[in-house]
């Protein structure tokens, strides 16, 4: 039955987009905040009792709280970018448990964060081209897709080491989570807002979440 958690998720998102879209900001952010508690739950049903286990659900649930924080910019838009910056700092809280949780029996770190620092530089600099922000969002961008990308660089050094259905999942859960963020912040910052963005933001990010929850089932 747990398994229902995961089409529970996908409706509950595909409702939330629709009353977004009719600028239904309070029911849509109640909708999110369902969705994303879904994969939280799928996390903790799953969830052994190792420490990374325990981890990798105190990032589902940050994933959780930030997800409710960055619809709430629209509820309260007097606040919103500081509600914003909020919900994002969460987000890089919930990424950076992840990347412990990751990181345990890594090796070659410095090619993992000489990789990341190359492939952060590399995007950031075609998104700053693409995109008008103020410095303080630049800055805090750099800071957060450098910990996302740093955390893709390791999960797939995990699954070059250690190939198996925990680190797959984690790796493909991360890697869309990083696209999904890519996205975001193109369809945030970006010339114009698309709703088709948007559908893929939210798409790739919570089929992102599911699959790093399904990695718990796998983890040993």
């Amino acid at each position: 039955m747990m398994y229902a958690l995961i089409p529970a998720c996908i409706c509950l998102a595909a409702v939330f987009l629709w009353r977004e879209s009719k600028k239904d900001y309070v029911t849509a952010a109640v909708l999110k905040g369902l969705a994303s508690a879904c994969f939280v739950v799928l996390g903790f049903l799953l969830a052994g009792g190792t420490g990374k286990a325990k981890l990798i659900v105190a990032g589902l649930v940050l994933g959780c709280i930030a997800d409710v924080l960055l619809n709430l910019r629209y509820v309260f838009a007097k606040k919103g970018q500081i509600v914003f910056l909020a919900g994002i700092a969460v987000f890089l809280g919930g990424h950076i448990l992840y990347l412990i949780a990751a990181m345990q029996g890594t090796g070659y770190w410095w090619i993992c964060i000489l990789a990341a620092a190359v492939l952060t530089a590399l995007l950031m600099w075609q998104l700053f081209k693409r995109i008008t922000a103020k410095k303080a969002f630049k800055i805090f961008g750099v800071v957060y897709i450098g910990a996302i990308m740093l955390l893709n660089c390791v999960a797939a050094a995990n699954l070059i080491a250690s190939p198996g259905a925990h680190t797959a999942f984690f790796a493909a859960g991360s890697f869309l989570f990083l696209i999904s963020d890519i996205i975001l912040i193109l369809n945030t910052f970006g010339k114009e807002t698309k709703q088709s963005l948007r559908i893929a933001n939210i798409g790739l990010y919570y089929a992102g979440q599911i699959l790093i929850a399904l990695s718990l089932l796998f983890l040993t």
